[in-house]
């Protein structure tokens, strides 16, 4: 019998719905609270409240209105809602994405004067859970103090321990990670320890944390991890990581800095399952090790560096999700899957990468793929002065 494995695919890198149209209700009809309040609600408000991580909150008629030429631009634009990933092969979950209608509603209020309307209309605000995007966690924990990040500098890469005091096996299916300060914080990967190894290499640097992480955490210990504009979704059910008594939290986090100084304590919440997991899972990037491994090497002025890598699946698979991750000369990257038959199918194509949006997507059920299956990724950037996300200038070899 075949072993069947559930895979998260991910393709990585080292470096760091359609809108427009017209509606043919009369403009003069549309107002805040019969018609775009419930746009609004269901589409922006998860990001833009209090404690989140939008710039301004948009949940009644005046924190709306007086930015409507704003919202007008992004979602004809399509910057907002964000939503970077396409494959013309599946569907995923938790799809943002405004329709011409609701696109063209926001065009005819504006330009008739975003009048507020009937009060009684409007429809109650989605229930949130204090900052908690999936409910109240199980387990709260947070560093045990500052870290203090110069105001100009080159990246920083630094690892804290957290101790989590747990005297019985857990078992994980969310992790939400909480950024005291979001403007020097690119990323944070997840990691146990039982050794007491991190401690030590802690309590050995003056300094809160440590640089490098020992063999033991970076090999067995992985349980995730957070990167800009992600959200925290739920594994599958009958999935979810070990974390065992007696663990340390490491968080191997990546800052940059922000023009001023800041002090950095992160904050970090675990969802626990009831019961120990009926299957494993695992993980495949392409290229492996986040791309530390394919030789980047990107010459001044090359605007499509490109690198690809394959991997054939040893096993039947069982596919949940996919992400990316890319710094800031990424400028686009995709995954296919070329089945023993020949047929190849899309599983993701991001055309645009915005290093801002660093998400998971997970697929609505899980994706067959049988052995003999071979993956292909490629990964685009960009170090040409024609991409405004370039940090150099003018621009310089990044490898």
């Amino acid at each position: 019998m075949k072993q069947r494995i559930h895979h998260c695919l991910v393709a990585t890198v080292l470096l760091a719905t359609s809108f427009a149209g017209s509606t043919a209700r009369s403009a003069e009809t549309i107002t805040f609270s019969e018609h775009i309040a419930p746009i609004v609600f269901e589409n922006c408000a998860s990001c833009h409240r209090s404690k989140e991580a939008a710039p301004f909150s948009l949940l009644n008629y005046r924190d709306v209105q007086k930015r409507g030429e704003l919202i007008l631009t992004v979602v004809e634009d399509r910057y907002m809602p964000p939503w970077h990933v396409q494959s013309k092969d599946y569907v995923f979950q938790d799809h943002r994405g405004l329709t011409e209608t609701e696109v063209a509603l926001i065009s005819d209020w504006v330009e008739s004067g975003m009048a507020e309307g009937d009060s009684s209309k409007l429809p109650a605000l989605p229930k949130f859970t204090g900052g908690w995007q999936l409910g109240e966690p199980d387990l709260v924990v947070s560093m045990k103090e500052g870290y203090t990040l110069y105001a100009e500098g080159p990246d920083i890469y630094r690892n804290f321990v957290v101790p989590l005091n747990l005297d019985e096996d857990k078992w994980i299916q969310a992790i939400k990670f909480r950024p005291g300060v979001r403007s020097v914080v690119h990323h944070s990967l997840f990691y146990y320890d039982t050794s007491g190894d991190a401690r030590q290499r802690d309590a050995a640097d003056p300094v809160p944390g440590f640089k490098t992480m020992g063999r033991g955490t970076e090999r067995g210990g992985a349980i995730g991890g957070w990167a800009l504009g992600g959200t925290p979704k739920m594994l599958p059910d009958g999935l979810a990581y070990r974390l065992p008594k007696g663990s340390d939290l490491i968080l191997s986090t990546h800052f940059h800095p922000s023009g001023k100084e800041e002090t950095e304590v992160s904050t970090v919440g675990f969802y626990f399952a009831d019961e120990p997991p009926s299957q494993r899972f695992t993980g495949i990037q392409l290229p492996p090790v986040f791309g530390a491994l394919a030789g980047i090497n990107i010459p001044a002025g090359d605007s499509a560096y490109t690198k690809t890598d394959s991997f054939v699946l040893p096993v039947d698979v069982k596919a949940f999700g996919i992400s990316a991750h890319a710094h800031y000369l990424g400028k686009c990257m995709s995954m296919t899957a070329t089945l023993p038959g020949g047929e190849v199918k899309e599983l993701m194509t991001i055309p645009d990468w915005d290093f801002s949006w660093q998400e998971s997507y997970r697929f609505d059920g899980y994706i067959s793929l049988p052995a003999g299956t071979r993956l292909d990724s490629e990964v685009v950037w960009d170090n040409s002065e024609d991409n405004f996300n370039n940090p150099n200038v003018p621009p310089k070899r990044v490898r």
